[in-house]
């Protein structure tokens, strides 16, 4: 279980910074793009809130199903293939 947490997490880190990257850079463009907007405010934090657990879950899953894969592997068959 200790693969499985180790690889969720380090995809959970990717999905966090690039969610605070996208975030801000959306912030930005809302605000160029606002007069193109119809009844959404520029900064509406349903969207944002969202969209983010969108794509948590989306990781969660990307990187969960690997890794339980991962851990149904032979240490030693796989070390032998490569």
């Amino acid at each position: 279980m200790h693969i499985v947490s180790h690889i969720v997490g380090q995809g959970l880190g990717l999905v966090a910074v690039g969610l605070g990257l996208g975030i801000c850079g959306a912030f930005v463009g809302t605000r160029l793009l606002s007069s193109f907007l119809f009844h959404v405010s520029a900064a509406d934090p349903i969207t944002f809130l969202a969209i983010s657990m969108l794509f948590v879950t989306v990781a969660i899953g990307a990187s969960y199903i690997p890794a339980r894969r991962a851990t149904k592997v032979d240490p030693m068959a796989a070390i032998r293939q490569s």
